[in-house]
């Protein structure tokens, strides 16, 4: 039988430090059950190298953003992140990156979705997968999109524009609060291993927190010597799966990895000690307020997501959380410093104090983008 060949408008863009398909979603089809053969085809999924789709064979370059203008009072655009799998035939649309979304104010301008202004831009954006508004602050000197600039970040060769992400309201993306268990810390009974202390922070996407040590690790591992390590990256899904579980995500453990491959995102972070990352740069103890190591859909994270970002500052506010019991004591909450294996992310959260669960108004970071191709994609279906 012969294949069908849509023939779909695409931009390819680098937001944060990852790598994702930028699409309208107006020239998506409009029964969504035909996105995710679409999706995996347009990527080359399943398969490990993607070797027959525009996906980069990490989940870092896997990602797709779905882009349309808003009917919402409070956004300008509309924007679903989906996750494809590279190795089974998976599109998950739970949570959001926040390195791609830093990509969706560069491209809702591009396409005249958002007017630009001169100088400086603000760009609405409501995530669909989470339920929350991001505002994008672009530069756009003489009405156009900046893409050069003097601003980096750790994860990504030279330097570019800066856009400011502004998570507003982040808490809550599962509709229970900053805490979804109500306890800033949790005891996991890990199947093989034990009992295990974790913090679960839901703002921006959830996040589960454990201290490197708890596991038998050292908090300094790169990306390479932790994926070769498969019983590290079992245990490490496990302690994901039993979150996932205890947040009502799936009822068996084990599917974690098929049922909600995304979140929550499994984190474990340690005291602020001097290593080296993975460019071989030495990141010193005084520049930084915690190490994180993040996972992404199974494997190490080569730097840190910008939506755990987001939750690791507003964990730094829960009061007796993981997080704050690694930070450094004078840490700046308008200015966190994550140690990461691509190196140095800043970050900051606006709260209010209100005992034991801390109201977040907003959490903020920076990030760059480059818009690298315009075209067709052609899909045979």
């Amino acid at each position: 039988m012969e294949k069908k060949t849509l023939r779909l408008p695409v931009s390819i863009l680098r937001g944060g430090t990852s790598k994702g398909v930028y699409i309208l979603e107006t020239d998506l089809p409009e029964d969504r059950a035909e996105w995710e053969p679409l999706l995996l085809r347009l990527m080359g999924s399943p398969d490990k190298k993607q070797i027959d789709g525009l996906g980069g064979s990490q989940s870092v370059t896997s990602k797709v953003a779905i882009i349309k203008r808003s009917a919402r009072p409070d956004a300008d655009v509309d924007y679903t992140f989906a996750q494809v799998s590279v190795d089974k035939p998976l599109v998950s649309y739970k949570g959001n990156c926040g390195n791609i979304s830093s990509g969706v104010g560069p491209f809702a301008i591009e396409k005249g979705l958002v007017e630009a202004k001169d100088g400086q831009t603000s760009v609405r954006i409501f995530n669909t997968n989470t339920g929350k508004i991001i505002i994008s602050d672009v530069q756009t000197p003489g009405g156009q999109v900046a893409y050069e600039g003097d601003f980096a970040i750790a994860g990504v060769p030279g330097a570019a524009s800066p856009i400011k992400l502004k998570f507003v309201e982040p808490a809550g993306t599962l509709g229970h609060g900053l805490l979804p268990t109500g306890n800033a810390v949790d005891t996991l009974d890990v199947p093989g291993f034990g009992p295990v202390q974790v913090s679960i922070v839901d703002a921006a996407n959830p996040l589960v927190f454990v201290k490197a040590a708890d596991l038998g690790l050292r908090g300094s591992e790169l990306p390479d010597e932790l994926d070769a390590d498969p019983a590290k990256l079992d245990l490490l899904e496990r302690v994901r799966g039993i979150a996932a579980v205890k947040l009502g995500l799936i009822e068996d453990y084990t599917r974690s990895a098929w049922d909600t491959p995304g979140i929550p995102k499994m984190t474990f972070v340690s005291e602020p000690e001097t290593y080296t990352a993975a460019n071989g740069k030495v990141i010193e103890k005084d520049s930084i307020d915690l190490r994180s190591r993040m996972m992404s859909m199974q494997k190490t994270h080569p730097s840190y997501a910008m939506t755990g970002a987001m939750c690791t500052a507003a964990a730094a506010v829960v009061p007796g959380s993981i997080v704050q019991q690694v930070l450094s004591p004078d840490v700046d909450t308008q200015f966190i410093r994550i140690g990461h294996p691509g190196g140095v992310l800043e970050c900051g959260v606006d709260y209010r104090e209100n005992g034991a669960e801390p109201i977040i108004d907003d959490t903020f970071g920076f990030r760059t983008a480059n818009l690298l191709l315009e075209g067709v994609a052609q899909i045979r279906l």
